[in-house]
């Protein structure tokens, strides 16, 4: 599995990444949403690097010009809730992309909420037979939602090609991944912190993805 990791390297991305972190900057939803909005439209952005691409003529009004346009056949999933904005970033830059969802979560099984289940129960897909998959979910602690989810979106066919986009991942689910997912997938990360706490949540993180964006769940 390849991983690309942008804090190794300095882009927009890292500002974003601040944002998102700074607690102050939290208290506002909107804020907060767009912030993952425009992380995923950069890593878009650089994803679009890796694409195949074919020439195409386009008639302007005073001419005509050859030009290198992807050729990839885009499905973008996302995992629901916290995924939404960041697959709307995504979806903002290949705007032509069929597009899934799964509800794949994580479930507290024992009573000091040290041990997690994941539970999957919905999924919406095209096939995604021959196509660039392209995964996004903000947060990969475990890595077990992110598993169940790739798992059951390969049930609609065989990809061409997968990767897996996440704001910030821990050490612990990129090994998962790794240990449990085809050895081709591309792994992209906005940042790799250094691990988790007793509750599974990624240390320092940004908290709850979802929480932050839509509000607390019961």
């Amino acid at each position: 599995m390849k991983v690309i990791n942008f804090t190794e390297q300095n882009s927009v991305i890292n500002q974003y990444m601040a944002l998102l972190r700074d607690k102050a900057y939290q208290r506002g939803r909107m804020v907060f949403r767009r912030n993952i909005e425009r992380v995923g439209e950069m890593m878009a952005y650089e994803l679009s690097k890796t694409l195949d691409y074919k020439k195409k003529k386009i008639t302007t009004p005073l001419g005509s010009i050859e030009m290198s346009l992807p050729k990839d056949d885009i499905v973008l999933a996302t995992v629901l809730r916290a995924g939404l904005p960041y697959h709307q970033g995504f979806l903002n830059v290949f705007d032509r992309a069929e597009n899934a969802f799964v509800s794949a979560f994580r479930m507290y099984t024992n009573r000091e909420h040290t041990e997690v289940g994941i539970h999957t129960e919905y999924l919406a897909a095209p096939s995604i037979k021959g196509k660039t998959l392209v995964i996004t979910d903000p947060m990969l602690a475990t890595g077990g939602s992110m598993v169940a989810a790739t798992e059951a979106l390969l049930k609609t066919g065989k990809p061409r090609k997968i990767h897996i986009c996440c704001v910030i991942a821990a050490p612990e689910g990129v090994e998962f991944l790794r240990q449990n997912l085809p050895d081709d997938i591309t792994l992209w990360c906005a940042a790799i912190d250094p691990g988790m706490n007793e509750h599974k949540y990624i240390v320092p993180g940004i908290g709850d993805c979802g929480d932050l964006c839509y509000g607390e769940k019961l």
